[in-house]
C-alpha cells in the first residue's frame, strides 16, 4: 500500500520527471509567496522576524508537501531507472546526515560559512541528480532490473506473482512461492 502511495512501485520517465520537477518548482514558488504576503498583510516590513515565516503553520506545511512529492518523484525516477528506491534513498539521506555532522564537526572541511556540507557531500548530491535527470530508463519489464539493494532478481513463475511478495520474500532472503494455478 505504502509502495503505491510515495510512488516506490511506480515509474517515471526522464521527460516526466524533468517536467514534473518544474512544475513542483512553480507550486512551491506560489505557495511560498502565499506564505510571505500572509506575512506581509498581517505585519509591516521592518518588524518581520525570521520566526514569524518558520514556526507558522502554512510554512511547516508546505514544508511537509515539498518533502513528500520530492520523494514520491526521486522514488519514482530511480525505479524507473531500474535500482531500488527501498535502497537508494534511505543510504542518500544516510550520505546527507553524514555529510552534514562530518561538516558541522570539522568546520575546515565544509564548502564554506554559509553551508552545512563538504564538497564530497555536494558531489555526490549533484551525481545523483544527474543520474535522475539523464540516465535512460531501464527495461520495461514491471519492476527492476535487480533484486533488492543488488541482488539478482528471481525469476517469476507466473504472471500473477505479485510485486510486494516478491520483494519481502527477497527483504527476507527467501524465495517467492511458486504460483502454480
Amino acid at each position: 500500500m505504502l509502495g503505491f502511495v510515495f510512488g516506490l512501485n511506480a515509474r517515471l520517465g526522464r521527460l516526466h520527471f524533468f517536467l514534473a520537477s518544474v512544475a513542483l518548482a512553480i507550486v512551491m514558488t506560489a505557495i511560498c509567496f502565499a506564505i510571505a504576503m500572509a506575512v506581509l498583510r498581517d505585519t509591516s516590513p521592518g518588524m518581520i522576524r525570521t520566526e514569524d515565516l518558520t514556526k507558522s503553520w502554512a510554512t511547516i506545511a508546505a514544508i511537509a508537501f515539498f518533502g513528500l512529492a520530492t520523494f514520491t518523484l526521486q522514488s519514482m525516477r530511480i525505479r524507473d531507472i531500474g535500482w531500488d528506491p527501498v535502497c537508494v534513498i534511505p543510504a542518500w539521506l544516510a550520505l546527507t546526515i553524514v555529510d552534514l555532522l562530518v561538516a558541522s564537526r570539522f568546520p575546515a572541511w565544509a564548502i564554506g560559512q554559509e553551508h552545512q556540507g563538504t564538497i564530497v557531500g555536494a558531489l555526490v548530491n549533484l551525481a545523483l541528480v544527474l543520474a535522475l535527470t539523464f540516465w535512460p530508463s531501464g527495461g520495461n519489464q514491471g519492476s527492476y532490473g535487480q533484486g533488492s539493494c543488488g541482488t539478482p532478481e528471481p525469476p517469476r513463475s507466473s504472471a500473477r506473482s505479485s510485486l510486494s511478495n516478491d520483494r519481502l520474500a527477497r527483504i527476507s532472503q527467501g524465495t517467492p512461492r511458486p504460483n502454480w494455478s
